[in-house]
Formats: structure tokens, C-alpha cells, sequence
């Protein structure tokens, strides 16, 4: 069998498919990814063919940090994800024309890509590495991170947010999908998230134990938990220069808002005896002032810190904050806008870690706010051990191979 993934421009969505297409490689199937052109040196070791998606979309970079409110900012990234899709679905298929696969897996925020799968009417799945923004009568409505609240009062206001917020997205993108699905001999679709009903498998990234329980998830829905990988690295000489306890602060790697994060906590829990390693990701690290004891990178392979961290506080996506919890380390969020909101909620509720809003980010919250996650570490380790049960990259392979 041969298997096509296609990614968006993000390491964040395309680290956590390299075991499951690894897995499908060592399996005797032919894995091949198109993805991010910078990443391609990291995939040669797996196993896995590889080729850069269209430069073009990789320049298409997400702009909504330069908004000033979350709706602002949440439509801003559904129109960068519309612009990409034309060009998705001629990338995809010139893929598909050169290696002629029999099953495609296509990233949840690849429109095009997704419009070409289902036209070509061969077995395709789309994956998430994100919490899955379906509508259920037993969670909040997506995107706020609304507290989950019960009886006829959060019903109301459930109800509420629900409408507006479909009123708000099929008027900003649906024009656009509609149009798309018409290229490509497809019916229209009521509401957006119509959309995840359309694969036969869809593949959501973490674990019921995180996400809030449902009775009635979509018969195409399957939640195999975080799947992690990162390009191997030996553990760095100087961190064993770094005194306990240990704290890692992460930026998001597609840009955003998100650099006072790291600011605040270089200001602030040194001075309470805590020792601080930060990766910028999309900022420069040049641009902060780390003192004795804490170092700032752009970028560090997490795992290695992981294994020493007594907590993490990172921007609330998903990958880096399941990271943490597989590894049984606490954390606290604080969410700049995306899909943030809803992770740093399941934080709180899970009882994993702290949710800290970002108008409240001084040194000093912050660091009550880690102190108050350490506490947490029992519900951390808890979390581990359902992460690991749930299957992860063996389970998605098996998937996978049942729709083939």
C-alpha cells in the first residue's frame, strides 16, 4: 500500500505524523510526506520519501498576531488557510500524479488538499494535531474555552455562542469552501464544521482523559492521543551546568504574539530560585537577556529537558502541551488566541496544570502560577499513563491500514 501525506507549512503538524508514517514504512508500506521544504533533511533517517510542499504556500505565513482581538484574529487565520487552497490542491495533485497513492492523509487545516482526496474519491484521512472544533451537546461550543458549565443556564448559553459563532464563520469562509468544492465537482456544505464529517477517518491527537467526555463523537472520529517526535539530538553538555528545579518556557514555532512569555518568566522565576530554558521559536533569541543560570534558544529538541523539568509554561498548543503532560510534567498555559483557549481550559479542568490569562502575566503570577502547577503533578502522571494507553502511533497506523 502507499500512503501520501500532505501537511500545512508548520512543524507543529507535521512532527506528529513522522512515527505514524514511519510505523506504516517499517510495516512494508510506502510512506511518502510533503511537507515543510526546510524540514526534509530531518526525515531522511525514517524511513520515510519526502518532497517540499509549494514554496509559495510556505510564504503564506499566518499574520494573525498582527490583530488586536481574538474574532480578529481567529478570522485572519481562516483566511490565510482559504488563500492556501488552491494551491494546496494543484501541490497535492502533481504528488499524487508522481507517485500514484492508494491512501491519503491530509492535514485538518489543508482545505485544498482535503477537496482533492475527497474528489479522487480514493480512501483518505484527515488528522488533527489540534483539539477537534466539532460541535457536541456535552462540551462548551469551540474557540472561547468557555468553562463547561451544566443545566438549563449553560445550555442557554451554549445555545448562544453556538449560533453566533456559526453565524460569524459560514459568512467569513464559506463563500470561499464553496467555491473550492465547486472546482472540484463537490456538493456544498451547510457550516464549516460540515467540513470533518467529510473523511471516513478522522485522526484527533490526544485522548478522552483531555479532551471533555462525549456521547455522541462522529462514528469517523478516532482519538489515538498525542503522537510525538522531534529530529534526534544528544543531550546538549550544558545542561548539566542547569541547577533544579528546572523550568521550560516555549514560544509557539508559527509566530504570534507570544514573546512576553518568555520575557516575564527570564524576570521572574530566576529571582525565585528556579533555573530557566526558553526556545523563541519564531522570535530571535539575540533579542532577550537570560541570566547566569537559564539559557534562551530559537529552538531545542524538548524531549531532552523534559526528562529534568519540574513544569512547563509554554503558549497552549497542543503539541508541546501534551509533550509535557506524556512526559508527567505540569504545566501552565497561557493562551495568546488560536486553538489556545480551549487547551489551557482542559488544563484547568484535568487538573493537570495552571491556566493563566495573558493580562494577568506578571513575574510575580507567573511564578505563583508554577509554583500552583508543581502541585499538580499527580494529575500530570495520571495523564501520562491514559496518553499511553490510548495508542498513539500504533493505533493510527492500524487505522490507516483499515481504510486502505
Amino acid at each position: 500500500m502507499k500512503v501520501l501525506a500532505y501537511t500545512s507549512p508548520a512543524r507543529g503538524h507535521l512532527y506528529p505524523i513522522v512515527p505514524i508514517m514511519a510505523e506504516l514504512a517499517a510495516r512494508g508500506h510506502h510512506a511518502s510526506v510533503c511537507t515543510l521544504s526546510g524540514e526534509l533533511g530531518h526525515l531522511a533517517q525514517t524511513g520515510i520519501e519526502c518532497s517540499a510542499i509549494d514554496l509559495a504556500i510556505e510564504r503564506n505565513r499566518l499574520e494573525d498576531w498582527r490583530e488586536r482581538s481574538q474574532l480578529r484574529g481567529s478570522l485572519s487565520v481562516l483566511r490565510t488557510f482559504a488563500e492556501r487552497a488552491g494551491r494546496e490542491a494543484s501541490d497535492i495533485e502533481r504528488a499524487m500524479a508522481r507517485g500514484d497513492p492508494d491512501v491519503l492523509l491530509v492535514d485538518i487545516n489543508c482545505w485544498g488538499a482535503a477537496a482533492v482526496a475527497e474528489a479522487r474519491g480514493r480512501p483518505w484521512a484527515m488528522y488533527s494535531p489540534y483539539l477537534l472544533p466539532l460541535p457536541s451537546r456535552d462540551a462548551p461550543p469551540f474557540g472561547l474555552g468557555l468553562r463547561p458549565l451544566t443545566g438549563p443556564l449553560g445550555a442557554l448559553r451554549d445555545a448562544i455562542v453556538a449560533r453566533l459563532g456559526n453565524c460569524v464563520l459560514d459568512r467569513a469562509i464559506m463563500p470561499a469552501l464553496a467555491k473550492l468544492r465547486a472546482q472540484h465537482g463537490l456538493p456544498a456544505l451547510d457550516h464549516f464544521n460540515d467540513l470533518l464529517g467529510r473523511p471516513p477517518l478522522l485522526l484527533a491527537l490526544t485522548a478522552e482523559d483531555f479532551e471533555y467526555p462525549r456521547s455522541d463523537w462522529p462514528a469517523n472520529v478516532r482519538l489515538i492521543g498525542p503522537v510525538n517526535w522531534a529530529p534526534p539530538l544528544q543531550t546538549p553538555g550544558w545542561l548539566a551546568d542547569i541547577s533544579d528545579p528546572l523550568v521550560l518556557v516555549t514560544c509557539s514555532t508559527e509566530r504570534q504574539a507570544d514573546e512576553r512569555l518568555v520575557g516575564v518568566a527570564l524576570e521572574g522565576l530566576p529571582a525565585a530560585g528556579m533555573s530557566v530554558i526558553a526556545t523563541t521559536a519564531a522570535h530571535d533569541p539575540g533579542a532577550f537577556d537570560a541570566p547566569t543560570g537559564s539559557r534562551v534558544l530559537g529552538f531545542l529538541p524538548h524531549e531532552v529537558i523534559l526528562a529534568r523539568a519540574a513544569c512547563v509554561v509554554c503558549h497552549g498548543g497542543l503539541g508541546i502541551t501534551q509533550k509535557a503532560l506524556t512526559a508527567g510534567v505540569p504545566v501552565v498555559v497561557v493562551p495568546f488566541g488560536r486553538d489556545q483557549l480551549e487547551t489551557a481550559r482542559r488544563v484547568e479542568v484535568a487538573n493537570v496544570g495552571v491556566r493563566l490569562p495573558p493580562r494577568h502575566l506578571t513575574p510575580d503570577r507567573l511564578t505563583q502560577a508554577v509554583h500552583s502547577a508543581i502541585e499538580r503533578r499527580a494529575g500530570a502522571r495520571r495523564l501520562s499513563r491514559a496518553f499511553a494507553a490510548a495508542g498513539g502511533h500504533i493505533v493510527a497506523a492500524d487505522a490507516i491500514e483499515a481504510i486502505g
